[in-house]
């Protein structure tokens, strides 16, 4: 005889039936008729399982924050699906009501498995409710949403994709427009958001949310447009230049063709296996250039054409990674940290010579080498909490990055990260360099003749148990360390209450002899703790600065696991 269900796994059997009731996506609806099957009629490891399966999709809900919604595909509230897209939706559209009397949104979606279909219910239900709801033509780019909303001017945006994440998973990303100027969001809108869209799911059966097919369909000048926009940044010589690129499965592809064409820019050679999208990601573990061997196919497509360059976009193309061969013939690919200097470099040229003013931007993680370029050009420089949220917010900004390969070249046009006008201004550097007969790899090491080295590192630990993460945290703040290695820290900033203009922050920045830091805090995305190592040395050559700086990395490297461990 079967045991009798406890009061837990009657409740969320109960959960998983009303959810069944009201889902109106056939795959989701046999995973939970499957699971409830195997509860009720199931007996032993099969039935412990299946009950399992409920209570990790039924007991807890996707938080809505700052980064939207993010999860694996699959049933119930802790899984990227239609009904919480439709609650989502639901409860947006309230929050756009109340912002506005007559409310608009523009929706786009990537190439990722049910993008397509959560657009769309996205702009039936915000129909419906009576917002106007613009939905781009096609899978493109995030970039291009992001555009978007500042374009047509409507008060928000959505923007459905898990960017680099894992084939399975999804996402929910959401700008806001008007005073907020295209940016995503941040709190305290995050935190209202997810209030009506608790309402929303507490109140409404996915079934009586009324759907209205009058929605729009955006036209070719939206597209058009950015193209014109993003390819009008070029203003090196145009000469031929061998680059490779790929898209990693994604969107980007059709719009950087475009915007590499309009610019002048000869094709590139493409890794023909990552060219068209697939939400499968096949020929990578995960579809993050950052991830080790993510760029195997173009080195091996770079090493075949003699390619000067490797450019590649992650699947929703918002991020650039870039390779490059050395003086020595070795192909690398250069870090976000190395990437972001050096187009901070170039552009900061450009703008003394026009004699103009602004403000960089980078994230506190990122390297401090930004802040050195601004410092030397008599530019503003101003750090943020991660993300380009608070990047894209900066007053005056004329540039901003973030280590994981998030850059703004052009924030005129776009309030977000753009992998695609990164790509741009990654090919006039070489472009400028090119012209001048000097490399990529000469151009850094002037770079540490000038400002210095700076070596940086990044850590991150998944943690299993998620309660360990603020147990890791708290005892930092408890007990912070007095060294790490043989290195004296010297001062620890806690984040937490926030600290000078930097809004409240689970972080601790751990500041150490010699101008190194340490930075720690959890991941906002993936059950991690994150750390970032930074070192910079200003004392003999290019090389000697080189290899200071990398040691003290190395040293702090080896010796910060012992901070984390649980």
């Amino acid at each position: 005889m079967s045991a009798q269900p406890n009061p837990a796994d009657r409740a969320v059997i109960a959960d998983a039936r009303a959810w069944l009731a009201q889902d109106p996506d056939d795959e989701t609806r046999a995973e939970i008729q499957d699971l409830l099957d195997a509860a009720a009629g199931g007996a032993g490891e099969a039935r412990d399982r299946a009950l399992a399966g409920l209570h990790a999709r039924f007991d807890t809900r996707l938080q809505f924050g700052t980064a939207g919604l993010r999860g694996a595909i699959g049933a119930g509230p802790n899984r990227m699906n239609r009904v919480l897209v439709a609650q989502t939706a639901s409860g947006f559209a309230d929050y756009l009501r109340g912002r506005s009397s007559r409310p608009s949104i523009v929706i786009g979606y990537d190439g990722r498995k049910n993008s397509d279909v959560f657009a769309r219910d996205t702009a039936e239900i915000m129909a419906g409710a009576g917002v106007r709801a613009i939905l781009l033509p096609r899978k493109l780019p995030t970039p291009v949403l992001a555009f978007a909303v500042r374009h047509l001017g409507v008060d928000a945006g959505v923007m459905v994709t898990a960017s680099h994440n894992p084939a399975q998973d999804n996402g929910y990303k959401v700008y806001l427009g008007g005073a907020d100027h295209g940016t995503q969001i941040v709190s305290p809108a995050d935190r209202d958001i997810a209030a009506f869209i608790a309402r929303a799911a507490k109140d409404r059966a996915v079934r009586d949310i009324h759907r209205s097919a009058e929605y729009t369909i955006a036209d070719e000048s939206v597209l058009d447009e950015y193209v014109t926009l993003t390819a009008s940044i070029l203003r090196a010589p145009v000469a031929p230049i061998t680059f490779v690129y790929t898209p990693m499965h994604g969107v980007g592809w059709e719009v950087a063709e475009r915007v590499f064409a309009e610019a002048g820019i000869n094709p590139p050679v493409l890794v023909d296996e990552q060219v068209e999208p697939d939400a499968t990601f096949p020929t990578v573990e995960f579809p993050n250039p950052e991830e080790p061997g993510a760029l195997d196919l173009a080195f091996a497509k770079a090493i075949e054409v003699g390619a000067e360059l490797i450019l590649a976009n992650d699947p929703d193309a918002d991020r650039l990674a870039a390779a490059i061969v050395d003086d020595h013939g070795a192909w690398r690919r250069l870090s976000g940290n190395e990437v972001g200097a050096l187009l901070g470099l170039g552009i900061a040229d450009r703008y003394a010579s026009e004699g103009r003013t602004g403000t960089f931007a980078s994230s506190i993680v990122s390297s401090p080498a930004l802040a050195a370029i601004a410092r030397a050009y008599g530019f503003g420089f101003q750090e943020t909490l991660t993300g380009f949220k608070w990047i894209s917010r900066v007053p005056d900004l004329i540039f901003g990055f973030e280590e994981a390969l998030g850059y703004l070249v052009d924030p005129w046009k776009v309030s977000d990260k753009d992998g695609i006008s990164a790509a741009l201004a990654a090919l006039e550097g070489a472009l400028l360099l090119k012209a001048q007969g000097r490399s990529i790899d000469s151009y850094d090491r002037e770079f540490a003749e000038r400002f210095g080295y700076f070596a940086s590192d990044q850590i991150s630990v998944r943690m299993t148990d998620l309660a360990d993460i603020p147990r890791v945290m708290e005892r930092l703040r408890a007990a912070p360390p007095k060294r790490i290695g043989s290195i004296p820290v010297e001062r620890v900033d806690d984040l937490l209450h926030g600290f000078g203009d930097l809004p409240p922050s689970d972080v601790l920045r751990f500041w150490l002899a010699g101008d190194a830091r340490v930075i720690i805090r959890p991941s906002g995305t993936e059950p991690k703790v994150k750390v970032y190592i930074d070192a910079q040395s200003t004392d003999g050559t290019a090389e000697q600065r080189k290899n200071a700086a990398k040691a003290v990395v190395t040293e702090l490297s080896v010796n910060v696991h012992r901070l984390i461990e649980v």
